[in-house]
């Protein structure tokens, strides 16, 4: 009986000592892993260098694609006017052609209502790294609200109609977070590349869909209506968007129409904000206020006299009247003068 209690009480005390061992081995294996494929990483960086012209030629030849130029610039309104820049599949043509780029994402926080993901790039060959906190929030906004879905709060957008704010299933926190996620990592790679390579690489993009335009803007338009069809705009939406039919598009619309499809389909804009502005200045002129009729006179009451019509003032003064009185009497006072002094004399 005691040997069997002993055996008990042994394996009872052995058995948290050997969970607790296993947990640190596989800790200490986890960190050796991680420090292997670091310093791995590292030395390969050290011995394939890259070469820069070779990075820029590179970039120019995916550049010539017209599949590729289609997507590589974006545009979306901010403040009443456009922002234009490199997207992000470019930048992650730009990550390829380079090499030796190491993208990192982690999470460093997560409750019920928010994930705090860290994005880090790092560059092995100069040992420069971009970290990048997002916060993405466990919510979406939702014009209507599904049966079963949690009402947070609700606003009202541009239009005057009501936006439900609701909890984010799932799948969608991982879309959101995605996005969130490529374009942090956009704005990372972007700074590791040289300015200069970026400026020749926008100017073969626009140079490679000029001359796919020129060459055949029917197909050209054609494709532009496939690609908006896929993320939910109708050709009758281009159409607005226009003012005029799409056969009467020219280059320089179907380069915007472009940019404006890649910031649709990275999650940058929707179409409701890009027609915003256009809708606003199609809004007509509020007229002014109609002034209110004169109120009818009261047959009680006398009429109001007319007001009788200003007279030109006179510019000529009184005194100069009176001053022309005087000297008349003055004449008339000297007349009789001479008379009585004639009289007296011929007496």
């Amino acid at each position: 009986m005691n040997m069997q209690l002993n055996s008990m009480t042994t394996g009872n005390m052995i058995q948290p000592q050997a969970q607790g061992s296993g947990i640190e081995t596989a800790s200490a294996s986890a960190a050796a892993l991680a420090k292997a494929s670091v310093e791995a990483r590292y030395i390969m960086a050290m011995r394939q260098p890259r070469d820069l012209n070779a990075v820029r030629l590179r970039i120019l030849d995916s550049c010539r694609r017209s599949g590729f130029a289609e997507t590589a610039r974006y545009s979306k309104p901010i403040a009443g006017s456009k922002i234009v820049g490199p997207s992000i599949r470019f930048a992650e043509e730009v990550a390829r052609c380079m090499g030796n780029i190491q993208v990192e994402t982690a999470i460093v926080h997560e409750d019920a209502r928010q994930r705090i993901l860290r994005v880090t790039v790092t560059d092995l060959e100069a040992n420069l790294t971009y970290p990048t906190d997002i916060l993405v929030e466990k919510q979406v906004e939702r014009s209507r609200v599904r049966e079963g879905q949690s009402v947070i709060g609700q606003r009202m957008n541009s239009y005057g109609k009501p936006v439900f704010i609701v909890e984010a299933t799932e799948d969608e926190l991982l879309v959101k977070a995605a996005a969130l996620t490529s374009k942090a990592v956009r704005t990372a790679v972007l700074r590791l590349l040289p300015g200069d390579i970026l400026d020749d690489a926008m100017a073969q993009v626009e140079q490679t869909l000029k001359k796919q335009d020129e060459q055949d803007p029917a197909a050209a338009r054609k494709k532009l209506c496939d690609a908006f069809y896929s993320v939910g705009v109708q050709p009758a939406d281009l159409v607005e968007f226009l003012g005029h039919p799409l056969e009467q598009s020219t280059p320089a619309e179907m380069g915007e129409l472009r940019l404006i499809f890649s910031a649709l389909r990275e999650g940058e804009i929707t179409w409701s904000r890009v027609m915003e502005p256009r809708r606003e200045k199609s809004k007509p002129a509020t007229p002014p206020p109609a002034t209110p009729p004169p109120a009818k006179q009261s047959e009680a009451q006398p009429a109001t006299p007319p007001t009788a019509a200003l007279t030109a003032p006179s510019f000529e003064s009184p005194v100069v009247d009176v001053q022309i009185e005087l000297d008349e009497q003055q004449s008339r006072k000297s007349s009789r003068a001479d008379a009585m002094k004639q009289k007296l004399m011929n007496s």
